[in-house]
């Protein structure tokens, strides 16, 4: 008999309840490209998403990649402009200061040259298939209910450094190259 007219054989369904707040995981992210560039702000490469109300930001996808929560998705901005004022951009850079961090094992007090040099990127497609360890929480989406979001990044430094809710701890310090695209390694699954 056909697998699509018995499902006798079928694997039972996947929970898709929220993953629990404060659950620590290691992730993906990728930036669905909005098609915003603006060169004056150094926003290049259309990764950029100009909203309705003005504000502009990355539309991200976080990937578990380990874990009892492996291959779970969860989708979170990350502000790079608001018309309102600077508070949006500037949560928005120290969320992507704590990334680059994680990824690369900095402690967000080490302001050594190494430390200075791990935290600057090319322009916003280094972002783009970066892994790091976060901290995942939860909050209402528009009809109410509630999704994860992902707005805390993990550096070594952090009182969750270590833990091992779903993820891992972050790699050793790695300074990054100075110039150069992304390695094959920070490609999108979906890419490689």
């Amino acid at each position: 008999m056909s697998v699509w007219k018995d499902f006798s054989s079928a694997e039972d369904q996947q929970s898709f309840d929220v993953i629990p707040k404060g659950t620590i995981a290691r992730v993906r992210m990728t930036i669905k490209p909005g098609g915003y560039n603006d060169p004056d702000q150094g926003w290049m490469g259309g990764y950029a998403t100009l909203g309705d109300s003005g504000a502009v930001y990355l539309n991200c996808e976080f990937v578990v990649l380990e874990g009892p929560f492996a291959r779970r998705k969860i989708w979170s901005l990350i502000g790079l402009h608001s018309p309102k004022g600077p508070t949006y951009a500037n949560m928005g850079r120290s969320f992507i200061k704590g990334i680059l961090n994680s990824a690369r094992g900095f402690s967000a007090k080490d302001d050594g040259p190494q430390a200075v040099q791990a935290r600057r990127i090319n322009g916003i497609g280094d972002l783009d298939g970066i892994e790091f360890t976060a901290r995942i929480d939860i909050e209402k989406n528009q009809h109410g209910e509630d999704k994860n979001a992902i707005k805390t990044a993990i550096t070594k430094d952090s009182k969750d450094a270590g833990k091992s809710g779903g993820g891992s701890t972050p790699p050793a310090a790695q300074t990054p190259p100075a110039t150069a695209a992304a390695p094959a390694a920070n490609l999108p699954s979906w890419a490689r």
